[in-house]
C-alpha cells in the first residue's frame, strides 16, 4: 500500500520493536543524512546515535575498505568531538579521510595488533563518554563483542563504527553473521559522473543499507562525501526512483 512504510501504526511497531531490544531513549537521537530517501528508511529519520553500526566495503573494496572508511568518516565528521579510530592493518590513509571532512586534528589513531585489541579498544573508548564517535577496523565480529560495544555506546551516547575488513575475498563471507548493530551498510565504488572538460568528476558510490532495526533495506547511487562530510544526490538521479528526494541535497548534520 503506498505510503504505509510511514503510517502511525509502522511507526508505534518500529518503537516499540525497539523498546524491546534494549534501544531506549538514547537510540532516539540521530545523525540525520540529509538525502530524505535514504532517511525516511531510517527510524527516527538519522542514523542513530548511542549505538553500533556495521560499514563495509563491496566488490574488491572488501579488502582494501577504501570508500567505506569515508562512508565511516563522514559520519564521525559531522559528530562534535574527538575521534579514536582503531587499526590492526597500518595502512590508514589521513588524507582520504579529511577528503571527507575529518582532518588529522580531530583523530586519535590506535594501532592494535590484531581483531582483539581493537574490540577492546573500541570498547573502552565508547565507554569513556568523551568522544565524539569510535571505529574501529575488524574482520570478525563476534555476537557476544558486539553487544558489548553496543550497549557500551548506549551507555556513553557515542556513536561505534565497526568498520568490517578482510585480508582475503572468502573471509567477507563473515559481514553475513548475525551482530548487535543498528544498522549494517555496504559501500561500493562507481564510476564518477563524467565532465564536459578533462578530469574526474566527484566519486560516486552504490550505498546499500543491508539491515536496520525496525526499519527497511535500501539502496541508491550517491556522490561521495565531500569536505564536510555530506553525501550528494546525483542530479541525473533526481528523476525516477529517488524522485521525492527532489534533487541534489546535503546532510543536516
Amino acid at each position: 500500500m503506498p505510503g504505509s512504510a510511514n503510517s502511525p501504526a509502522i511507526a508505534e511497531l518500529r518503537a516499540r520493536i525497539a523498546r524491546l531490544e534494549g534501544d531506549g531513549a538514547r537510540g532516539r537521537d540521530v545523525l540525520p543524512f540529509g538525502v530524505p530517501a535514504l532517511d525516511r528508511k531510517l527510524p527516527g529519520g538519522g542514523l542513530a546515535l548511542g549505538c553500533l553500526h556495521e560499514v563495509a566495503g563491496g566488490g574488491n573494496g572488501a579488502m582494501d575498505s577504501a570508500a567505506a572508511a569515508c562512508f565511516a568518516a563522514g559520519i564521525a565528521a559531522r559528530v562534535p568531538g574527538q575521534v579514536l579510530w582503531c587499526v590492526a592493518m597500518q595502512d590508514l590513509f589521513a588524507p582520504g579521510l579529511e577528503q571527507a571532512g575529518l582532518p588529522p586534528g580531530r583523530v586519535i589513531f590506535v594501532e592494535a595488533c590484531d581483531d582483539k585489541s581493537v574490540l577492546a579498544c573500541m570498547e573502552e573508548g565508547l565507554r569513556h563518554g568523551g568522544l565524539g564517535a569510535v571505529v574501529g577496523e575488524v574482520a570478525r565480529l563476534p555476537m557476544v563483542a558486539s553487544r558489548r560495544l553496543h550497549l557500551a555506546a548506549k551507555e556513553s551516547g557515542t556513536i561505534g563504527i565497526a568498520l568490517r575488513r578482510w585480508r582475503r575475498q572468502s573471509e567477507a563471507s563473515d559481514f553475513g553473521q548475525p551482530t548487535a548493530a543498528m544498522t549494517r551498510w555496504r559501500i561500493s565504488a562507481l564510476p564518477s559522473a563524467p565532465l564536459p572538460v578533462p578530469g574526474l568528476g566527484r566519486p560516486r558510490w552504490l550505498v546499500e543499507l543491508i539491515r536496520s532495526r525496525a526499519g527497511e533495506s535500501f539502496e541508491t547511487e550517491l556522490e561521495a562525501c565531500d569536505g564536510t562530510g555530506h553525501l550528494g544526490l546525483p542530479a541525473g538521479l533526481a528523476d525516477g526512483s529517488v524522485a521525492a528526494a527532489g534533487g541534489r541535497h546535503r546532510a543536516a548534520g
